[in-house]
């Protein structure tokens, strides 16, 4: 072969000298290019000749053909859409460049070209919107197109930038602000979506066409903002923050289609349930969706505004309430009627009970609880807790009427209304953040007066038949023999007698009735029959107290009572009596006066007047240690401001 590059045979186009080696001179591989053999829309087939082969002949090694653009109509049928939009945008660029037109012809193919780039256009804006609307579509998988439609709307921000640092005016067939489109389109979605629901699954037929209603729009706004978050997110730029945008629009979708409902008008079942969805539903639906990092739920405003909601929660809170005054006051009529027939309440393990405040605590938790989740605040709740305040005031008087009566099941009653007494306290203070402090307060109030009453009227038998064995107390005849023996045996058989209320309500009125008969032993001692000449006496006295202060610890202590503080009580003054040493006894005195503040001068001088041999200005000397106690201004045990001492 000739070395001319340039020589032409046998239709090949020759470029390369060759020797024997297949190389050419320069010593590289040699390339030959061959004409079109067949139709393709590639560049020519280019053969490379890699080595001789072993005749002598070169060895040819095929070259991947170079890719030739795609047009305009194949990208966009493609759906490579920033691609067509960058072909567009140079077509826009060469024909508005500013070039001046010289003849009419030139002009008439201009106006020609201006009018197919709008067709086009057209339909690239057309497509760029039929992809956004597809978003959430059964094409959502396919994520490339909308990648493209993002890019391309990139495409023409910047193209608009050029357009306003040009100074000039864009064609008013261009569409400008993409972003605003987007959004607009994005808009018209899931409006579209949330208007053609799903049919409900088979658990919430039989719901009224209100609630299938929202809960289709809440099952679609869950599955749609899923797909947002896991896909669509994806194909665009996270400065876009497409996820927070597609919540912020079924949110105001949402909230626009319940402001509808109730300008329509509830019942009182749809109220409730509009409220539910509003202040648990949703909240609940969102936390499910694990959103974090992609939306932020704390920006969205209120489902429905204050004063849409506000009517609701008034209908709702008006008809709870009126429903627990129902209940309670059914429950209070139930235990008038049983004690009017004369019956017995219900005992169980021998202790007489009443289901009222079982009941009532059941259902004012429940209600209150309920309400706290519908509403979306305990604050607004709490006025349901009102109904109790007149429920224990009813109560209340109940119990009046029954001790003033003294019918024969009256006892039973009162013991049974004890154990009631114990739990509607228990449950004002365990729950106390269910009640308004007024509304506790009053109830607290009506509850010790019952217990104060009931106290009275059990106890008052007891002190009466215990009466004989008091007047022995703080007398010569108890100093020298035992009639406090005689008070015990006495004690025990009341007590027994006093069975009968629940665990609670039985230790608080066998406490009462310890600190009462505390309290009766200390004022017979302090009444002043008994004189205590000398040390022997004292001696004797304050021992004598000790003892009983034991064996009164001991025997209320077995029968249930919580006041161990009582035994230190009668020990110390018994100490008084006890020690002779005039600085021991100010210094017991200043014990007992700090430990109970209460402590007079009143009974400090009745206390020393029974200890025959102290003089006038001894006994001055011990009640100076009073002035120098300092009052203690929290909580401090009270007994003597209960002892009352005729001086």
């Amino acid at each position: 072969m000739r070395s001319d590059p340039t020589h032409k045979h046998g239709g090949f186009k020759w470029n390369f000298s060759s020797d024997a080696t297949g190389k050419s001179a320069g010593g590289q591989k040699l390339r030959l290019k061959f004409p079109k053999l067949w139709k393709t829309s590639k560049t020519d087939q280019v053969v490379q000749i890699a080595a001789s082969t072993p005749d002598g002949h070169p060895a040819l090694e095929v070259v991947p053909p170079l890719a030739v653009p795609l047009t305009f109509e194949q990208h966009l049928e493609e759906r490579h859409l920033s691609e067509a939009g960058q072909l567009l945008l140079s077509r826009e660029n060469c024909l508005f460049a500013g070039v001046q037109h010289q003849d009419e012809d030139a002009l008439r193919r201009w106006k020609k070209d201006v009018d197919t780039l709008v067709a086009d256009r057209k339909a690239l804006e057309d497509a760029v919107k039929q992809t956004l609307r597809g978003s959430l579509g059964p094409d959502q998988a396919d994520t490339a197109a909308l990648k493209s439609a993002v890019v391309f709307m990139r495409q023409e921000d910047d193209q608009d930038r050029q357009w306003e640092q040009r100074g000039g005016m864009p064609p008013p067939w261009r569409l400008s602000n993409w972003w605003e489109v987007h959004e607009k389109t994005l808009r018209a979605l899931v409006e579209e979506r949330m208007d053609a629901l799903t049919t409900p699954p088979a658990g919430l037929q039989g719901q009224s066409s209100i609630q299938l209603d929202v809960n289709g729009m809440g099952r679609q706004l869950r599955q749609d903002l899923r797909l947002v978050v896991q896909q669509v997110k994806k194909c665009y730029p996270q400065s876009v923050n497409i996820c927070q945008l597609y919540a912020d629009l079924y949110h105001q979708t949402f909230s626009t289609r319940l402001r509808k409902l109730v300008d329509f008008g509830l019942d009182d079942q749809d109220s409730t349930f509009l409220l539910r969805w509003v202040n648990e539903y949703y909240p609940q639906l969102l936390q499910g969706l694990h959103l974090d990092g992609d939306i932020r739920t704390d920006v969205l405003q209120e489902l429905l505004p204050e004063d849409l909601l506000s009517p609701l929660e008034e209908q709702y809170l008006s008809r709870q309430e009126r429903e627990l005054t129902t209940y309670i006051g059914r429950v209070l009529d139930e235990a008038q009627e049983v004690w009017t027939k004369g019956e017995d309440p219900p005992s169980e393990d021998g202790c007489f009970v009443s289901p009222m405040a079982y009941d009532v605590i059941q259902l004012v938790n429940g209600i209150v609880s309920a309400a706290q989740k519908v509403v979306g605040d305990l604050q607004k709740a709490l006025s349901l807790t009102c109904p109790l305040q007149n429920l224990l005031h009813r109560f209340r008087t109940f119990q009046a009427e029954i001790i003033k009566r003294n019918k024969a099941n009256s006892v039973t009653f009162v013991k049974a209304n004890l154990g009631c007494v114990a739990q509607f306290r228990d449950f004002l203070v365990t729950k106390s953040h269910l009640f308004p402090g007024e509304v506790q307060e009053c109830c607290l109030s009506a509850l010790a007066d019952m217990t104060r009453s009931a106290h009275e009227y059990l106890l008052s038998s007891v002190h009466k038949n215990l009466k004989p064995h008091y007047r022995k107390l703080g007398t010569y005849v108890w100093l020298t023999k035992s009639p406090f023996d005689d008070l015990q045996v006495r004690l025990e058989e009341e007590m027994t007698l006093l069975r009968g209320t629940s665990e609670s309500g039985h230790r608080e009125l066998i406490g009462q009735l310890h600190r009462e008969v505390a309290k009766d032993y200390v004022r017979r001692l302090l009444k002043g029959d008994l004189k205590l000449k000398d040390k022997e006496q004292q001696h004797q006295a304050g021992m004598k107290m000790k003892e009983n202060a034991e064996s009164l610890h001991y025997l209320f202590t077995k029968h249930g009572s919580k006041e161990a503080w009582l035994k230190e009580v009668l020990s110390m003054i018994a100490g008084v009596l006890e020690l002779q040493d005039l600085p021991a006894i100010q210094v017991q005195v200043a014990s007992l006066g700090t430990t109970f503040p209460d402590l007079s001068e009143k009974h400090v001088m009745a206390l020393l007047k029974l200890k025959n041999n102290l003089s006038k200005e001894d006994r001055n000397n011990v009640m100076a240690v009073l002035e120098e106690i300092p009052k203690d201004s929290g909580e401090s045990l009270a007994f003597f401001s209960q002892v009352v001492v005729k001086w």
